[in-house]
C-alpha cells in the first residue's frame, strides 16, 4: 500500500524535509524550451517579441486615431470642404488665416512674432496677448509656406476634432482600469493587465470605454464649436487630456525625464492659449500636490524642480513677450470693460445638460430649442443629455473605485465655474446671497465670483470655457459608464449611443467666403512701395476695447495676399497705445468722421491730405457698396482717385501714387 504523501509545501513526517514539488506540464515545456532545444530550431529572441508586440501596439493606436479622424470629418462636415478655398466668413477666422501667415513670414526671416507692424499701420500692435498661436504657426510653417495660411488653417481645423478624441483616449486607457475592475487599489488582477495599463493601452474590459470616452469629448458639440470658431481655444483644450496623462504617468513611475516631459507640456501650451495653461497648470498641481505631500523625497522634490525648470524654459519667450506688453501699456484697457464679460458669458443651468442643439440638424427643432444660452454665437455650453446619463451611470456604479470622485469633482468644477457669477436660468438670471462688485449684482455663492479676483486669473472673461475641463472628467465617467452599461444593460446603452450620435458634431450649412481674391489682390500685390492700405471700414478690433468701425473679414484675409501693412487691426486685446496712434493721426480722425456721415471741413481735408503722405497711404479699399457721400467726397478731398473695382471691393489709389 503506497503511504500517503503530505501536501506539497509541508515536511515530511518525523524527517523535517521537504518533498519537491511534482514538475507541472507547463513547467516541462518550459524547461525543455530553455534546455533541451531541438536541433535546427532556434529559440525565439525576447528581443523580436517585444518588436512585434511594439509594432502591433502602434498599429492599434493608429487604426483608433485614424478612426476618430474619419468620425471628425464626419461630423463637422462640410467643413472638411472648405479645403476647396473656401472659410467661414467671420473676422476670427480670418484673423487666424493671417496669424499663420504671420508667424511663417517672421520664421522665414527670423523676426518677433509677438509685434507686427502689419496691424494698426504705421504704430503696429502688440500680440502677446493674442490667439495668433506662435507654436502651432511654427509646427505648420511648411504647410503655410507651402498651400498657403488658409489651407493651413482648415487642415488644422479638420483634424483636430479627431486628435482630442485620442488624447482622451489615451488618458481613459490610464485611468479607466483603475476603475472598472480591471485594476484595485493600483494594483493589477494580472501581469497582462499590468502591462497593458503601462503601456498606456487598456485591457479588453476597459477597450470599450476608452474608445467611448474618447469620442464623447472630441465629437461633442461644446468642442466642436470652439474649433469651428475659436481654433486656439480647441487646440488649449488638446493640453487638457495631455497633461492630465503625463501627470499621472509620473505619479506612477517618477522620473526626473518624466517631470522634464511634463514641463514640455506645460510650457508649450502658453505658447498656443493661455487660458488653457492656466487650467493645466491647476489639474497638475492637484494631481501632483497630494503625491509630493504624503510621499516626500528629494527625489519628488528633484522631479517637480524639473518639471517647474523646463516649464519656464519653454514658455520664456511667451511669457517675456507678455510682461513686456503689460509694462509699455499695450494690452492696457478702461477699467471696467472685463466686468460685463464676467457677467454676459455664464452658461445657463438648465442648459448644460439639455439636449444639444446639433439634434435641429435632423429635424428635431422642438427639442434643439430645449437648450438656451445667453450668447450663441460665442459658445454651446452643454455637456448634452447622452454624455450627461453615461457621465452619471459610471459615477454612481464607481462610486467606490479609486479616481472616481476625482473625476465628478472635475465634472462638477467645470460645470459649476461655466455658470458665471450669476445664475441664469431660461432668460432670468439670479443672484444668490448677492454681493455688489464694481456696480454689478453677482452671487457669493458661486465660484467663479471669487475665481477671477484671484491675481492672474482675470483673463478669464468667459466663464463657458470651463465647460472644457468639466468635459474631461465627463468624458471619463461616461467611459466607465458605457463599460458597465456593456456588461449590464446594453439595451440601455443601445439607446444612448443613438442619442449621442444625434447631439455629436457641428455642421449644417454656414456662411463662407473665398480664401483668396486674386482679381482684387493682383495690382495691389503688385506695388513693392510697401505704402498702407487702409480698409473701409475703419476700426481696431478686439475682445477688449474697441475704436472705430466693425472691419470686414476679407480684409485681413487680402493682407495675407499682398503683404502691405494696415491700418485696422483684429486683435484679442486693443491697448491704450494702439488708439493713441491711431487718434494721433488727423487722416483717421477724419476717415472716422466720414464713414460715419459726417462732412469734413476744408482745413480738417487739408490736414488729413498731408497726414495721409507722411503715413505714406497709398491704397483705400471700400468694402462695403453703400457708404455716406461724406466719404467720397473725404477721399476725393485727400487725394484719391477710384482706380478699379473687383469682387465687389472699389479700390482708390493715391494721386502721389499714381505719379
Amino acid at each position: 500500500m503506497t503511504a500517503r504523501q503530505p501536501p506539497a509545501g509541508q515536511p515530511l513526517p518525523g524527517t523535517g524535509l521537504i518533498p519537491e514539488r511534482p514538475p507541472t506540464a507547463a513547467t516541462a515545456a518550459t524547461a525543455a524550451t530553455a534546455v533541451d532545444v531541438p536541433p535546427g530550431r532556434v529559440r525565439r529572441r525576447p528581443g523580436r517579441w517585444l518588436h512585434a508586440t511594439a509594432q502591433h501596439r502602434a498599429a492599434r493606436h493608429l487604426t483608433i486615431l485614424l478612426g476618430y479622424l474619419l468620425a471628425g470629418i464626419l461630423l463637422t462636415w462640410p467643413r472638411a470642404s472648405y479645403l476647396t478655398g473656401r472659410l467661414p466668413a467671420n473676422t476670427d477666422q480670418a484673423q487666424y488665416v493671417w496669424s499663420l501667415w504671420w508667424v511663417a513670414h517672421q520664421v522665414v526671416h527670423l523676426g518677433n512674432p509677438w509685434f507686427t507692424h502689419l496691424q494698426a499701420a504705421p504704430g503696429g500692435t502688440s500680440l502677446a496677448y493674442d490667439t495668433f498661436m506662435p507654436l502651432v504657426g511654427v509646427l505648420m510653417t511648411p504647410v503655410t509656406l507651402i498651400f498657403g495660411p488658409s489651407a493651413s488653417f482648415n487642415l488644422l481645423a479638420i483634424v483636430v476634432p479627431g486628435l482630442a478624441c485620442y488624447l482622451m483616449f489615451r488618458l481613459a486607457s490610464l485611468w479607466l482600469p483603475t476603475v472598472i475592475g480591471g485594476v484595485q487599489r493600483g494594483r493589477p488582477r494580472s501581469a497582462a493587465q499590468g502591462m497593458a495599463s503601462q503601456r498606456g493601452f487598456p485591457p479588453g474590459a476597459a477597450l470599450t470605454g476608452a474608445i467611448a470616452a474618447g469620442a464623447l469629448f472630441g465629437l461633442s458639440t461644446a468642442f466642436v464649436f470652439q474649433d469651428w470658431w475659436h481654433l486656439n481655444i480647441a487646440i488649449g483644450a488638446l493640453f487638457l487630456p495631455l497633461t492630465l496623462e503625463v501627470a499621472i504617468r509620473l505619479r506612477r513611475r517618477p522620473t526626473v525625464g518624466g517631470g522634464v516631459l511634463l514641463g514640455l507640456v506645460l510650457g508649450a501650451c502658453p505658447l498656443v492659449d493661455q487660458e488653457s495653461a492656466v487650467i493645466c497648470l491647476i489639474l497638475t498641481c492637484l494631481v501632483l500636490a497630494p503625491w509630493l505631500v504624503r510621499g516626500f523625497s528629494w527625489l519628488r522634490l528633484k522631479i517637480v524642480a524639473a518639471a517647474a525648470a523646463s516649464t519656464a524654459v519653454i514658455a520664456s519667450p511667451q511669457l517675456i513677450a507678455m510682461v513686456t506688453a503689460a509694462a509699455s501699456r499695450e494690452v492696457s484697457f478702461p477699467s471696467g470693460t472685463l466686468k460685463h464679460g464676467y457677467v454676459r458669458y455664464g452658461a445657463s443651468l438648465a442648459g448644460l445638460f439639455a439636449p444639444s442643439p446639433r439634434v435641429g440638424n435632423y429635424g428635431l427643432g422642438a427639442v434643439a430649442r430645449l437648450y438656451q444660452y445667453r450668447v450663441p454665437h460665442e459658445a454651446v455650453a452643454t455637456f448634452g443629455v447622452a454624455l450627461s446619463l453615461l457621465a452619471l451611470t459610471g459615477l454612481v456604479a464607481c462610486w467606490r473605485r479609486r479616481g472616481t470622485k476625482l473625476a465628478g469633482l472635475l465634472w462638477l468644477g467645470g460645470a459649476v465655474l461655466a455658470l458665471g457669477p450669476t445664475l441664469a436660468i431660461g432668460l432670468h438670471s439670479y443672484a444668490p446671497v448677492a454681493v455688489s462688485w464694481r456696480g454689478l449684482r453677482v452671487s457669493a455663492l458661486l465660484p467663479y465670483t471669487w475665481l477671477v479676483h484671484v491675481p492672474g486669473m482675470t483673463i478669464f472673461r468667459e466663464s463657458d470655457r470651463f465647460i472644457l475641463p468639466g468635459l474631461v472628467g465627463a468624458a471619463l465617467l461616461a467611459g466607465a459608464g458605457v463599460q458597465w452599461l456593456l456588461r449590464r444593460a446594453w439595451p440601455v446603452l443601445v439607446v444612448l449611443t443613438a442619442l449621442a450620435l444625434l447631439e455629436a458634431g457641428m455642421g449644417g450649412t454656414q456662411p463662407t467666403m473665398p480664401t483668396a481674391l486674386p482679381r482684387l489682390s493682383g495690382p495691389i500685390a503688385a506695388d513693392k512701395s510697401g505704402s498702407i492700405v487702409v480698409d473701409v471700414p475703419f476700426g481696431l478690433q478686439g475682445g477688449f476695447n474697441q475704436f472705430g468701425d466693425i472691419i470686414a473679414p476679407g480684409a485681413l484675409l487680402l493682407a495675407t495676399a499682398d503683404g502691405h501693412p494696415r491700418a485696422i487691426s483684429f486683435t484679442s486685446w486693443v491697448g491704450a497705445r494702439e488708439i493713441e496712434n491711431a487718434t494721433a493721426q488727423p487722416f483717421y480722425v477724419a476717415l472716422l468722421g466720414a464713414q460715419d456721415g459726417l462732412i469734413q471741413a476744408g482745413p480738417q481735408l487739408a490736414a488729413a491730405r498731408r497726414d495721409s503722405r507722411s503715413l505714406h497711404v497709398g491704397w483705400v479699399l471700400v468694402w462695403r457698396t453703400r457708404m455716406p457721400p461724406s466719404l467720397y467726397s473725404f477721399l476725393a478731398g485727400t487725394g484719391f482717385r477710384f482706380d478699379y473695382r473687383a469682387d465687389g471691393v472699389s479700390v482708390y489709389r493715391s494721386v502721389s501714387a499714381r505719379s
